[in-house]
């Protein structure tokens, strides 16, 4: 059975269950009355190409997307701007030396890139009119695109949720997601960008600038850090991810990734997304309020002296393995709380650098 991939990987059991969510939501939309159709018929889909060929956008689409994000900016993020950017999917992606052009029935001509990989593009009414790809040279699957959208003057390692929000937005109506899955492209007959982005649990992916530790919101007083399940592609609760990973566009960048609760009105749009990344210098446990246990097994294991051998054996063998291909481990204790949930958990989250030593860890109270 093929599996497919998402802007919001699940767990195993639910990947297995797309074809047949597949076939019951083909079932639903073709048994509709033919009085029951849209007025505006659904747009043709043709299918080309094979996984050598280039991956390309569609320029009306992105526009789309920039007319989107024209109308809402007022709203999300009024001191925003917006670019695109291009990502690697595969090992060994070049991304440094990518050639982006935009290619009309009756011409082209080159996108400038810029050193960090994002770029804007210029309303052209004869590329709308010809229906133009923006096309990079790069075979399809090994790459990926989001947008990118900053408000300036924040401080160094944070972003802005609403400027993450409307990224999610404009993503979705610019088409820039690689390879949605067939129940998704169906579930767009029913919904649009707007009501997936607005779900508190939306798992669109977000992509870091290197590798991540730690996601904390803060607004006002109020501070949470993000549990381990909204990192690393939800990694924490898919023993088999790292086979899943060729069917995410996440696939060479996992480390990076994250997930937000777009739709929680508790985080307003000025909220501070805080990251503390892998490669940070060492810090501390945050505080662990009543969880007695896991402030014992804090007293066992020290950053810089203890590796994975002797934190497996003074904590146990029961720790989530997350490992990256950078060498780097990050390990999952979890205490469960009254209603026996992963989100509901405390948690002792540690990272070991490639030499096997504890670099980093966080202790995540329930």
């Amino acid at each position: 059975m093929n599996k497919v991939s998402s802007i919001f990987p699940q767990p195993g059991w639910l990947r297995r269950a797309l074809p047949i969510a597949a076939v019951a939501a083909c079932a639903a939309l073709c048994a509709q009355p033919l009085l029951a159709q849209p007025k505006e018929a659904l747009p043709q889909v043709t299918i080309t190409g094979t996984s050598s060929g280039p991956v390309e956008k569609s320029y009306r689409k992105m526009v789309r997307g920039m007319d989107y994000f024209e109308r809402e900016r007022a709203a999300l993020a009024p001191d925003a701007s917006l670019r695109f950017k291009l990502l690697p999917r595969k090992p060994g992606t070049d991304v440094d030396h990518i050639i982006l052009e935009l290619i009309a029935t009756t011409f082209d001509y080159r996108v400038p890139v810029a050193a960090d990989h994002t770029f804007v593009l210029a309303r052209d009414p004869r590329a709308l009119q010809e229906d133009a790809v923006v096309s990079p040279n790069r075979k399809r699957l090994t790459m990926t695109w989001r947008t990118e959208i900053r408000t300036p003057g924040l401080p160094p390692g944070t972003r802005r949720l609403g400027d993450l929000r409307l990224e999610c937005l404009v993503g979705l109506e610019a088409g820039l997601v690689s390879n949605l899955s067939l129940v998704a492209r169906l579930a767009d007959v029913f919904t649009d960008s707007r009501s997936y982005c607005g779900r508190k649990e939306a798992r669109y992916l977000y992509f870091a600038e290197r590798p991540l530790f730690s996601v904390t919101l803060v607004a006002g007083a109020r501070r949470e850090v993000l549990p381990i399940d909204r990192l690393y592609a939800a990694a924490s609760d898919d023993p088999d991810f790292k086979s899943d990973l060729p069917f995410c566009d996440c696939e060479v960048l996992v480390d990076r990734t994250y997930f937000l609760p777009l739709g929680d009105p508790g985080w307003p749009d000025d909220t501070q997304v805080e990251f503390e990344y892998m490669d940070d210098s060492p810090g501390g446990p945050a505080p662990a309020g009543e969880a007695l246990t896991p402030l014992a097994a804090l007293e066992l294991i020290a950053i810089g002296r203890s590796g994975r051998a002797e934190v497996a054996a003074a904590l146990g063998s029961k720790a989530i393995v997350i490992p990256f291909d950078s060498g780097y481990e990050v390990w999952v204790y979890r205490w469960p709380g009254p209603d026996k949930t992963s989100r509901a958990a405390t948690e002792l989250v540690l990272l070991f650098e490639p030499s096997g030593l504890l670099k980093k860890l966080r202790l995540r109270p329930g």
